[in-house]
């Protein structure tokens, strides 16, 4: 089964908001253009293989992988894909459409380019929201529903795959999506294992964090041990999710933003 690694934005330090959405909770996931590299430079040392570029499935294959960015933030195309595309490579890069055009995020035209240059574009929704699972059915689906059409429009070829923004991931949000025509949704949960629900096929990623060393990330690929530590800990953090709800938002917000004042 593969090994999906999730990454955000890419931004020099101490400027986090350059790029994606704001806010400490969300510079969590943005690592340095230097770390970046570093960590790509990681994970061609621990793979023979290029990021798979095409659905997932099933497969026997050793070593398969895909490497994902979230949120349509504008430094997917520079530094992100222009890095990819050095090393031959190829990412998945899903779009929070409310937000093309607007700072920190990219235009339509650059979204056209993204595709042209053979990279994978799906949605994260329209707006984002802070908790998909916990919206209407069908504000879900046309969270889906009006973000596939948008970019549709916009690359002028069928779009049937999209990742969960958030991490708040629930078997209506799948349900939600596959009644809006996609065929292959990313969660946040560690795993290798693809599963269906309805006609949409479910696969978990890794998350890729601000500070972490590209031996971890690149060791994600090369053994079980890490990614179950990951997986560990995302059991807790789910619990956490569910039973705080808006206060756990608020409480993260509040500890990432006096970490990164203290650093």
């Amino acid at each position: 089964m593969p090994v999906v690694l999730l990454y955000h934005d890419v931004t020099p330090a101490g400027h986090e908001d350059l790029s994606g959405f704001p806010g400490a909770g969300a510079a969590r996931y943005k690592l340095t253009p230097r770390d970046f590299m570093a960590h790509l430079d990681a994970i061609a040392s621990a793979t023979v293989m290029p990021p798979r570029a095409c659905a997932p499935g099933s497969t026997n294959r050793r070593h398969d992988w895909l490497i994902t960015f979230d949120d349509g933030g504008s430094s997917s195309l520079s530094p992100i894909a222009d890095q990819l595309e050095e090393r031959g490579w190829r990412g998945w890069f899903f779009i929070t459409t409310d937000r093309l055009g607007t700072p920190g995020f990219l235009t339509r035209l650059q979204v056209q380019d993204l595709y042209r240059r053979g990279h994978l574009v799906g949605s994260h929704s329209c707006s984002h929201p802070l908790r998909l699972s916990h919206c209407a059915p069908e504000e879900q689906f046309e969270e889906w529903h009006a973000s596939r059409l948008e970019l549709e429009a916009i690359l002028g070829t069928s779009v049937t795959c999209g990742s969960v923004p958030g991490g708040f991931f629930s078997r209506n949000v799948a349900y939600a999506a596959d009644r809006a025509g996609l065929r292959l949704l990313f969660t946040s949960e560690p795993t290798t294992a693809p599963y269906a629900i309805g006609n949409c096929l479910i696969q978990g990623r890794y998350t890729v964090y601000r500070g972490m060393a590209p031996a971890a990330a690149s060791a994600l690929l090369r053994s079980a041990w890490p990614r179950w530590r990951q997986s560990a800990w995302w059991t807790t953090k789910k619990l956490a999710k569910s039973l705080g709800g808006e206060t756990y938002i608020r409480l993260r917000e509040r500890f990432w933003r006096q970490a990164y004042a203290a650093s």
